[in-house]
């Protein structure tokens, strides 16, 4: 029988592991096929005179797909961040062992779509306010979290959840348990496999679910 923590719903699953305690993981990046399933650009690339940021939204499936067909987004990968593993695998991810989040690299033109469009999107498409999970995905991996690249986002991404604790609260919601984080974690690239998931598999599970609260999208820093 599987234990508790096996089934992805015990209490070390909610809780970060020490540095000390995370998987040692390797030194070789995961290799991918660098073509996006969606609109064939690529997925990994110095991307010179365009801007990235991570998002971590429960699932990166769903989260993904939030992103890829947004007007000025470049292209969008899958990956983990936010913990101490190397390039770990997907299921040293979910064993909860490496303190990593799943997020999707969003690479964005912002001469063609502005950092708060992304945000409004990010913060509509989940539910910011469920700590260690989303929806019926429990665990640390699944947590809400912002990694920036520039202090201009991190200063927007800021004020966007101010903003939107605020129409929160007024809703009767909860309090954002968002990590936002400046300078970026490192990015480790996903398997080939959870790339563009669901455009490789249409009817495949995605847990996306918004508050149904609107986020308002002119900010002021």
């Amino acid at each position: 029988m599987f234990g508790l923590s096996r089934l992805g719903i015990g209490a070390d699953k909610q809780r970060l592991p020490r540095p000390q305690d995370t998987l040692p993981g390797r030194d070789r990046p995961m290799p991918i096929g660098n073509v996006h399933h969606v609109h064939g650009r690529v997925l990994r690339d110095a991307f010179d005179g365009l801007q990235r940021v991570q998002f971590g939204m429960g699932c990166f499936w769903g989260a993904e797909r939030t992103f890829w067909s947004l007007p000025g987004v470049f292209t969008t990968a899958v990956g983990y961040a936010g913990g101490g593993t190397p390039n770990p695998t997907y299921g040293e991810v979910c064993s909860g062992q490496t303190g990593h989040a799943e997020v999707v690299l969003v690479v964005y033109d912002p001469a063609t779509v502005a950092f708060e469009q992304l945000l409004k999107r990010f913060w509509e498409s989940h539910d910011p306010t469920h700590g260690m999970r989303q929806g019926n995905d429990s665990g640390t991996q699944y947590r809400s979290t912002i990694h920036c690249d520039t202090q201009a986002q991190y200063d927007l991404a800021i004020a966007s959840r101010d903003a939107y604790q605020q129409r929160l609260r007024d809703a009767g919601k909860g309090d954002i348990t968002t990590e936002i984080v400046y300078p970026a974690s490192t990015f480790y690239y996903a398997e080939d496999e959870h790339q563009q998931y669901l455009s490789k598999n249409p009817m495949g599970y995605c847990g996306i679910g918004g508050t149904g609260v609107s986020c308002p999208i002119s900010l002021d820093v």
